[in-house]
């Protein structure tokens, strides 16, 4: 199978009839765009004639258009991993599927947030592992109209998810509003996934958290731990509060400053 880009039957379903985007402990973020103001003359502003001065009367119309739909994001805690769901506007993604028989968790989690499998129309995989692809086969029949993500190099570990296979995700894609960073080093093709508007981070095992201290990739499941630390200074170039792990809790706030921080000790 070529595993080359594709623009699947199901994505070509999808753009038609979605737009926009949605990241399983339980947690919330918030985005915003400011609203715009104009001001226009009406066209029966009057005027009115004292002496030799005039005063002329205007009527001043505001147009806020409406709100960006809030984020929010669950995590789906399961034995050895954790999955997460980012939603709003009942849409949602899914970023990684846990290892195999996940899928219970994963829909007993979106339940607890109001949705369904119908829901989630994309579900992007942050690498090879079979601990967060395992249930890749389920969700696909689960959610049948959704459309899979993975990075090049580790595409070929789910060639033959569904007639299409995978659709390949790339160094700052968009995907339902999410910018998608490669970060290479604990598997070839191992990517991240930043929602810029709320301030998240899903950084799959690029990243794990020990004792508390962030850290990066462990090194007995890193395939090429000098790319994986020449990622992680990649990721301190981006600004988000909160960092959701694949193997560890997350950190809520000041995400950016502890991964500039680990940065700066691999340099040292």
């Amino acid at each position: 199978m070529d595993i080359a880009r594709q623009v699947t039957r199901r994505a070509a379903i999808k753009d038609m009839g979605k737009a926009g985007l949605a990241v399983m402990v339980f947690g919330t973020a918030c985005t915003g765009e400011p609203g715009s103001r104009s001001t226009t003359t009406s066209p029966d502003a009057t005027s009115t004639s004292l002496g030799s001065s005039t005063t002329t009367t205007t009527s001043e119309s505001t147009t806020t258009p409406p709100e960006t739909p809030t984020t929010e994001w669950a995590r789906v805690q399961m034995a050895i991993v954790s999955a997460y769901i980012l939603y709003r506007s009942g849409e949602a993604a899914l970023v990684d599927t846990g290892q195999a028989g996940s899928a219970p968790s994963i829909q007993a989690a979106l339940t607890d947030v109001g949705l369904n499998w119908g829901a989630i129309g994309h579900v992007i995989l942050t690498h090879r592992h079979p601990d967060h692809i395992g249930s890749a086969p389920a969700v696909a029949a689960l959610a049948p109209d959704s459309i899979f993500y993975i990075g090049e190099g580790d595409a070929d570990a789910v060639a033959d998810l569904g007639e299409d296979g995978p659709t390949l995700a790339t160094d700052g894609d968009d995907i339902f509003g999410m910018r998608i960073i490669s970060t290479p080093g604990h598997t070839p093709g191992h990517i991240s996934v930043l929602d810029e508007s709320a301030g998240v981070l899903v950084a799959g095992d690029a990243m794990n958290r020990a004792d508390g201290a962030l850290t990066g990739s462990n090194p007995s499941f890193t395939a090429d731990e000098a790319a994986a630390n020449e990622s992680i200074r990649k990721l301190a170039g981006f600004d988000f509060e909160t960092i959701l792990f694949g193997h560890s809790d997350p950190i809520l706030s000041g995400g950016s400053a502890e991964v500039e921080a680990l940065a700066t000790s691999l340099n040292g």
